[in-house]
Parts: C-alpha cells; structure tokens; sequence
C-alpha cells in the first residue's frame, strides 16, 4: 500500500515532519512518497493510488494551506482516508474532520501512521468493495479508522504523549536542499542549510505558545546517534548549516552540550544555530562559550516583548532586565543573538511600541532582528492559554475559521493601524536594509530618532536565513 505524506509549508526548510515518519512506515514495509507543497506540485494520480494521505500541520501557515488542499481531495476521492498529524492538527481537529479528515494525529505521530496503515492495508481490499457495493465512502472511512484504533478525539489536558524509539529520519524523494531557504552571511556568501530535531516539545508553558495545549509541560530528547545520523545525511546532501527546529534547544542542557560536542568533533566547519529561551540563557549561561566554539552562528530567542507586565501576561519567565542582561553574555561569548518579538497584543500601547524601538536600538540589536518582527500580532489559536485572561476574553470574537484564530481588535485604533503600516513597510522590504526597515517604522510612531550610546565592536551584518517567518 502506497502512503503520501505531505506537508504544505515548514519555515522554507525541508520538512523533518515529513523524514521522520517516511522511515518509520518504510522500515514496516510500506510505499512512501513524500511531497512538499512549498516546492512541488501533488500529483493528482500519485493520490489516486494511494491507501491513505496524511497532511503534516507543525504551524499555524501550514494549517490554513492544507485545508483547501484537503477539501479538494476529499471532494475528488470520497473513499481515501486522509489524516492530518502535527502540532496544528489536534488543535484543529473539528475543522478538519469538517474538511474530511478522519484520523486526527498529534506531534507524536510516527507509531500511529504505522498502525493506521497496518490496519488499513489488512481490511482495504474487502472492505472497499463492501463501501463501493453500498455506494457508501462514509461506511468506507469508519471501518478504516475503527480498524486503525484512531476513531478520533482531542487531546486531554492530562495526556501523556507517547514515548517513540526514534530511529533515522529517511529523507528520500525530498527535493534538494538547495531548494530551500538558505543562510545569508555578512560576506555576501551563503550556505546550504538542513533542517533536523534534537528534542520535541518543551517543558514550559509560556500563556501563548501553540506547544502548549498539546504538549503541556512535556518534551522528548532524541538520541544524539540518532541526530548525528541525520546529520550526516544532510551534509551528504550538501548542508554545511544545521539548523535546529527545537522550541529550545537548553530544555535538556546536558543532551545539548553532549549534542554539540559531538557535531563539532565529526565536522569541525559545520556550522548551526538554534532556538533558547532567554531564561535558559542566564541559567546555562556555562554554554554560550561552548555554542559559539563550536559552531553555533546565533540563538534565536523569543523575547516577545520588553514590558514585564506583558511579560508576565504572556508567562515568558523572564523579564525586560533579563534580556538586556541575556544580549550582553551572548556578544561576551561571541554569539549573534537573534530576537523575535510579538510586538502588537491587545496590551500594546504606542509609547510602549516606541519603547521596544529604543531598547533593541540602545542593544545594537536592530540589524538582528527580521522585518517581520515590527510588525507581528498576537495570534489566540483554539486552547490557548491565553483565553484564561479575562482581558483577552473581553476583546476576542468567535473562532475564525478562515485565519484559524479568535480575531481581536486592541482598543485603542490607532495601535491597529500602526501594526497594519508596519507590516506593510516590513512585507514591502522583507530583503533590505534592516536598518532602513527600522527607520521606517520608526517613523510611524512620530518619534524622532535619537542618539543611543552603543555598545562596543557594534555589529553591522549578521548570518541569516533567508525565509524569516515564524508562525
């Protein structure tokens, strides 16, 4: 039986969420084509032959293209069982089962793809038949996904996602790395980059982040034999970055350190970046010399804001003081720190949009940060935490199931057109100049540019990937 496994858009990386379950369903016998809708085109035969096709839904972007794309082939197959796995998908279970999704997966996928196909393969030929005999595609899909053991529900609060032996991810019949996004270095030159997971999940439970309903609290470390092995494909690939898509690569310091080491001592001019949490970067303060010896070009870092009281709305645990101080021991330890903020929530104010303008300016960390930050709003996905606040609850409206989101309009109107024009000014000049980006903006909030005292050595260009978008 033929499997299709397709992801529409994962960050302009080749998609790991794909790799990983194709070796898990190869190893138990299956056929697996892998297609990537952000590079190729599926092919309407390849899905009429096969027995099941499960859409992969890490992010939010990837979730609103799959649908239409699910509800074109539910429409042209009846009987095709289609499930969709991924952080996105237990988020958005009934609308997907509304698009004709019948088996609804988490992130922690791999052992369920195999058994639903297992099931699936042993029932197909009869119970097809018995389906097309009664002239019934739903009859057809609830035999198939009783038999898969999956008839669905969403996730519980108390539930303890499966524990996987992780084996080598099989990135076969992927298209090439240098189709991807690549990184930009300050000498104009780039690099090939592949895109691989040290751990899953996380264990904290910051109020906003999507992770969080489905994984609560939880994480998964993979193996290091394992990640040097699809490390070592991706360099045969032709990779010569790594980039890491843990929520935060310091949620196990010791498999981190263990991790690092190992790849710097096999590939000594390889390099890499990662994702870490700003209070994990005071805490193992101890590693930011190790990441940058071996290879780490920067850290990524949720800050989201420099407010503490948005702070602690959004349960970052960490604080404006603690930023400034996470921005000083990276460039100590000669680590390029790349912020992301969310910058308009609905506790926004426009003298606290031009503060964030004046502390990454006085940080020297303005040609570190991706136009796309300037201007980005805070998503209240379905489970959020987020709605616990009763001042999220007071301004969200009914659950859009277009943008996948509860829609909300901040309260004072002049912070939503501000957004809206600085979203036009970074979509508009998404590779330029960062720092013309900046000015530009900062020209929206009728503040006037000012002298900041800089810190030394400032940075003028910095190494970056291409494809800078976040959700």
């Amino acid at each position: 039986m033929r499997v299709v496994l397709v992801s529409t858009y994962d960050l302009g990386r080749q998609p790991f969420g794909l790799a990983s379950p194709a070796a898990w369903l190869r190893r138990a016998g299956f056929q697996v084509t892998c297609v990537d809708l952000s590079r190729e085109k599926l092919d309407a035969v390849l899905v009429a032959e096969a027995g099941l096709v499960a859409f992969y839904l890490p992010m939010h972007t990837a979730t609103r293209l799959a649908m239409p794309v699910i509800a074109r082939i539910r429409a042209s197959h009846p009987i095709l069982l289609i499930a969709a796995y991924g952080l996105y998908a237990p988020l958005n279970e009934a609308l997907l089962r509304e698009h004709g999704v019948s088996i609804v997966l988490g992130p922690e996928a791999e052992a369920d793809l195999v058994a639903a196909a297992t099931s699936l393969s042993a029932i197909g030929t009869v119970a097809s038949a018995f389906a097309r005999e009664h002239h019934s595609s739903e009859l057809w899909r609830d035999l198939a996904v009783a038999a898969s053991g999956r008839v669905g529900g969403p996730l519980a609060p108390e539930m303890v996602l499966p524990r996987l032996a992780f084996i080598q991810p099989d990135r076969t019949g992927l298209p090439a790395l240098e189709n991807y996004a690549s990184l930009q270095m300050p000498d104009g030159s780039r690099k090939t980059v592949g895109a691989t997971d040290a751990t899953r999940g996380c264990k904290h439970r910051c109020r906003h982040c999507p992770i969080v309903p489905v994984y609560d609290g939880q994480f998964r470390v993979v193996p290091v034999d394992v990640v040097m092995a699809d490390v070592r494909t991706l360099v045969a690939q032709g990779a010569t970055h790594i980039s890491f898509g843990d929520p935060d690569f310091l949620n196990g310091p010791g498999h981190a350190r263990k991790l690092m080491e190992a790849l710097h001592a096999e590939f000594p001019s390889l390099t890499y970046d990662v994702i870490i949490k700003v209070e994990h970067l005071l805490r193992h303060r101890d590693l930011l010399e190790p990441l940058a010896r071996t290879g780490c070009l920067f850290v990524t870092s949720a800050v989201e804001a420099v407010d503490d009281e948005v702070l602690a709305k959004l349960d970052k645990g960490h604080t404006r003081a603690g930023f400034v101080e996470a921005a000083t021991l990276c460039r100590a330890a000669g680590l390029t720190l790349v912020p992301t903020f969310v910058a308009f929530t609905p506790w926004t104010t426009l003298d606290g949009y031009r503060d964030l303008l004046d502390v990454v300016e006085a940080l020297d960390l303005v040609a570190n940060v991706a136009p796309v930050q300037w201007g980005i709003r805070l998503l209240v996905t379905w489970q959020s935490r987020l709605l616990e606040l009763p001042d999220i609850q007071a301004v969200v409206g009914p659950f859009d199931s277009r943008s996948l989101t509860f829609p909300w309009r901040h309260p004072d109107p002049q912070v939503d057109e501000l957004q809206a024009h600085a979203m036009a000014i970074a979509g508009a000049a998404i590779h330029g100049g960062r720092h013309e980006v900046f000015e530009a903006i900062r020209s929206l909030t009728r503040s006037p540019h000012r002298e900041v005292t800089r810190p030394p050595n400032p940075r003028t260009a910095i190494p970056y990937l291409n494809e800078p978008w976040y959700c």
